[in-house]
């Protein structure tokens, strides 16, 4: 098939451009300056050009706290780029996978969310992701609206590269323990992407690495699965309350969603997250 990437040099879409180049797909990557999803006219341009069979959307502002002030610019990129991708994808009858967040859910459920269950944004960045599905599921014919969670790869900032480098130098560390969720490794969740890109079971899943967690019970494996290897681990992780890390933007105290939409579907379910990390761990060792 032919796919075009957005956001292709982040830290999803990096792994996916990746994952389709090897198993013999052709795949046109773009980056912001490749194709500036901000720009409905180049949107239709690149997209007319390439004329791809899928477009896999990982392109999206991220910076969750950051979000919070910066209102216009995370709904220009969440909002505006998505219905320009989604508009661009339509003319030119293409399928679009747009990469979507458990951030859309309020974190207030005592169980896993599953994929028809209310929404309820608390954030500007889960409010700006939300809008780009709403988009997405009007303006699109053929969708996959694919939510994931704690997300990590080897490319770019994440939170199991910043244990282990806080690991190796502090003596112990505070993490918190009052937020439930599913790590995600990034190969796992762009082998998913493969999987469901040939067919036409469209709708809306949720994509993360089997089972949950919290941060803190992450922490705790990061640092066991990089001892086994052999990486030299000082800190001893406590845990705290989220009440003690005062962040901008609101956390979802409970961010484990349900894969409803992979069983009834057919789908092959990721694999644990304990399995995915110690995968990547072993990915970033022989670097």
């Amino acid at each position: 098939m032919k796919a075009l990437v957005t956001g292709a040099k982040g830290q999803l879409g990096t792994d996916v451009v990746a994952v389709l180049r090897n198993t013999g797909h052709d795949v046109l990557a773009c980056a912001r300056n490749e194709m500036d999803i901000t720009d409905l006219a180049q949107c239709q341009q690149v997209i007319g050009q390439f004329q791809p069979d899928v477009v896999i959307h990982c392109a999206a502002y991220t910076a969750v706290d950051a979000a919070e002030t910066d209102i216009d610019g995370t709904y220009k990129v969440n909002a505006v780029g998505t219905r320009n991708i989604a508009v661009a994808s339509e003319t030119n009858g293409c399928k679009l996978i747009y990469i979507s967040t458990d951030y859309v859910f309020d974190g207030t459920s005592e169980v896993p969310y599953q994929e028809y269950d209310n929404t309820n944004p608390q954030s500007i960045y889960g409010k700006s992701k939300r809008a780009g599905e709403v988009l997405v599921q009007r303006l699109s014919s053929r969708y996959f609206i694919v939510r994931t969670s704690w997300v990590y790869g080897a490319y770019g900032n994440n939170f199991v590269k910043t244990m282990l480098g806080l690991g190796q130098d502090k003596p112990s560390l505070k993490v918190v323990h009052d937020q439930k969720g599913s790590p995600t490794y990034t190969v796992d969740l762009a082998n998913f992407l493969l999987e469901i890109m040939p067919t036409e079971k469209y709708g809306v899943y949720h994509a993360s690495n089997s089972g949950s967690c919290t941060w803190y019970e992450f922490t705790q494996a990061i640092f066991e699965e990089a001892r086994r290897l052999g990486i030299k681990i000082v800190a001893q992780p406590e845990p705290c309350s989220t009440d003690e890390f005062p962040r901008p933007a609101h956390r979802p105290a409970n961010s484990v969603m349900e894969h409803l939409s992979i069983r009834t579907n057919g789908f092959e379910d990721l694999r644990p997250w304990r399995e995915g990390l110690k995968a990547f761990l072993l990915e970033l060792s022989s670097r």
